[in-house]
């Protein structure tokens, strides 16, 4: 519509602002609005009538997560520490996304430092969920899939560590990739846990997901752990052809765990799939009931390193009243964190302390590269696995306030193909009994993005997908009886 002039870049944006002006104090999706976006939009549409080489996303409104690292924009990891940090640069994706004439909308809520499952961690405030208020969104990045599946932005990019990308597109019904480790810069990327951190895409259908990942990826020179290879147009590429493709099914996530309305929804996907030329394998990945114990102890002895450097002295908040160096340093860091992340250094400082190092830490990574292998191993069987993103669907807000331990348990299938390296997409395959969105989950070798994107986007055409943006926001429904 853009290009035919349909529209231009600044209607496109008024809608967006609109949007936020109606549903943001109930959603709570943003930290950061920027006041420049009809700015940014007009420069987009110049940029349009001038012609030329213009990209595919120029003028599109895109929506941040508050970890990303964007210059002259409040970047707080939704901390108390960073409460008033500006960075002065862009993160290498920020780069691009400037470069490509995207149109920023602002910074998105988040669980502090990306710790937590359900954006219930945020220093600011807590974000509901689009199809009922009364929901969490899922986290760390629920703030952009909020925002994304109620019309608050167009596109989003978050982060996932063990399944920040993914759990939270499940909650709300978006589409969601975590890419292979190392194809997407960790430039700029605030660190949780440096091994296992990757940006990755949250839009609204999987068309729009493979632009927004095409545009982000690729080699940066300044991130070590960016793999140098050239990379395709995966949304060029699309295709929805399953057949010869051969889906491994792992006992190990269709077991009790997993809420009925889950595994139906996820097979009658699956049987949709197969329908249309794709082959079924059953398979067994046994060591995926190790992997959230490792996952933990490995994510929080990088965040215990990573978050060292807040120490109110070379980064973020300091204390306002202390007694000496060391009285200054035990403040600002009990003030400046919140609960979550204060019990993951915990965790982390034990598990690399003296005496501890070989029984947990060095165990976790032996059992992490012993992930690996099963992976390797079951993708000699098949081409992709499908599961469950999640056990359930969302869960109510303040209902796991205090049982943290059941939400490590719950990320087990997500926390796999992080601690493997793996790409993986989340997308939706129906409802349950109360309306709340399903995810399916496929993996796939490291670097087979277009083959997830691929299958994924034949399933989307097949079933013709799920309503991809909630009116029941707009409408009275659930969140008003939240409210």
């Amino acid at each position: 519509m853009l290009r035919s002039r349909q529209c231009s870049s600044v209607e496109i944006c008024s809608s967006i602002i609109e949007r936020i002006n109606i549903t943001e104090e109930k959603l709570g999706a943003y930290i950061t609005v920027c006041n420049d976006i009809m700015e940014q939009a007009a420069a987009a549409d110049r940029k349009i009538s001038a012609g030329g080489n213009i990209h595919a996303l120029t003028g599109i409104p895109i929506g941040i997560k508050d970890n990303i690292s964007t210059k002259g924009i409040k970047t707080t990891c939704a901390s108390k520490m960073l409460e008033n940090y500006t960075p002065p640069y862009d993160a290498y994706v920020i780069k691009k996304i400037k470069k490509a004439g995207m149109i920023i909308t602002g910074k998105l809520n988040m669980d502090e430092f990306a710790i937590g499952s359900s954006t219930e961690n945020s220093y600011y405030k807590k974000t509901c969920n689009p199809h009922n208020g009364m929901y969490v969104p899922g986290g760390s990045s629920g703030g952009c899939a909020a925002a994304v599946m109620s019309g608050e932005a167009v596109m989003t990019i978050g982060s996932d560590t063990g399944g920040s990308v993914r759990q939270p597109s499940a909650f709300c019904g978006a589409v969601g990739l975590k890419p292979t480790y190392g194809s997407v810069s960790r430039n700029g990327l605030i660190a949780f846990a440096s091994s296992l951190d990757q940006i990755g895409p949250l839009c609204r259908n999987v068309k729009d997901t493979s632009m927004l990942y095409s545009l982000i990826c690729g080699h940066d020179y300044s991130d070590a752990t960016s793999s140098k290879r050239d990379y395709a147009d995966f949304s060029e590429n699309l295709c929805t052809d399953v057949r010869n493709i051969c889906i491994g099914i792992p006992e190990e996530y269709f077991g009790d765990e997993a809420d009925d309305c889950v595994k139906e929804g996820v097979m009658t996907a699956v049987k949709l799939l197969e329908s249309k030329g794709a082959s079924l394998k059953r398979i067994s990945l046994k060591n995926t009931k190790y992997a959230v114990n490792a996952y933990y102890i490995i994510s929080s002895a990088e965040a215990s390193s990573n978050l060292a450097r807040y120490d109110g002295v070379r980064y973020g908040y300091r204390a306002e009243h202390f007694d000496g160096l060391t009285d200054m340093y035990v403040k600002s860091r009990s003030q400046g964190f919140g609960s979550e992340v204060k019990r993951r250094i915990m965790l982390g400082t034990f598990v690399l302390s003296a005496g501890y190092y070989d029984e947990y830490y060095k165990k976790a990574n032996n059992t992490r590269r012993l992930i690996k292998q099963e992976f390797n191993e079951a993708f000699k069987e098949c081409d992709v696995i499908i599961t469950p993103t999640y056990p359930g669907t969302a869960f109510r807000l303040n209902e796991r306030k205090d049982n943290f331990l059941k939400l490590y348990a719950d990320d087990m299938y997500t926390v796999p193909a992080s601690l493997a390296g793996i790409p993986a997409i989340s997308i939706p395959c129906g409802y349950s009994a109360d309306g709340l969105p399903i995810g399916m989950q496929i993996m796939g070798r490291p670097f087979s993005e277009q083959k997830l994107l691929d299958i994924a986007y034949a399933f989307e055409t097949i079933s013709g997908g799920i309503n991809y943006m909630s009116d029941k926001f707009m409408s009275g429904g659930g969140h008003n009886a939240g409210i």
